[in-house]
């Protein structure tokens, strides 16, 4: 498996991550939800490294340019509720991808066990496909693994790309063990361990109630 760790480049990524764990900015929703947007903006550029390439002609007002496109048929697929921003940013570059949803939550049985649950997909056909399965935070790899498991009942993708903004080191081991072999994956930055309740340390919090307010 290939390994991406976005956080050991010095770039402007940097900047929105440190917002986005900031106790104090992260308390205004809005600008944690375009900092996630933004965030998946600049992976989705690191990621169409990964695409194959096709030249194309292209016709201009004074004549005629050669240009490589993309040759992939790129289906960007996320879990909800969270993943909305990470997938928005995603969807602003790769504007002609299909897309895919997924509901998969966690359900405790006591403070800090709990099973993982997928009650809803939405998808095209995947089979060889390049499939991207962005969520902002993998923290045990669990969720990742089973909504990737529910998109594979529609179709083997050709190629399997997953992005997250933070990740545990637990949670890329996992996802080694888990997924294709084939698999890459992109991280803004990966953080050293999980609490207690399975939160990625520091991390930011709970991305899915910053984003959208707290669930009962």
């Amino acid at each position: 498996m290939k390994i991406v760790d976005l956080s050991l480049q010095n770039t402007i990524l940097n900047s929105f991550m440190a917002e986005l764990r900031d106790v104090n900015i992260q308390k205004d929703s809005m600008r944690f939800r375009r900092n996630i947007e933004r965030i998946g903006e600049i992976m989705a550029y690191e990621i169409s490294r990964e695409l194959d390439y096709v030249a194309r002609t292209v016709v201009t007002p004074l004549g005629e340019a050669l240009q490589n496109v993309p040759a992939d048929n790129v289906v960007l697929a996320t879990i909800l509720r969270a993943g909305l921003p990470l997938h928005g940013g995603f969807h602003n570059i790769f504007d002609k991808a299909e897309n895919a949803f997924v509901s998969a939550y966690r359900k405790y049985t006591d403070e800090t066990n709990f099973d993982v649950h997928v009650e809803y997909l939405a998808s095209p056909r995947l089979d060889g496909k390049t499939l991207l399965l962005v969520d902002p935070m993998l923290a045990t790899g669990c969720s990742a693994e089973l909504s990737f498991r529910a998109l594979c009942t529609k179709g083997v993708p050709g190629k399997v790309v997953l992005a997250s903004v933070i990740a545990s080191r637990q949670a890329v081991e996992y996802v080694e063990e888990h997924f294709p072999a084939d698999t890459i994956l992109y991280c803004a930055a990966i953080d050293p361990e999980l609490n207690s309740h399975y939160y990625i340390v520091p991390g930011l919090g709970d991305a899915g109630d910053l984003c959208f307010g707290e669930k009962e």
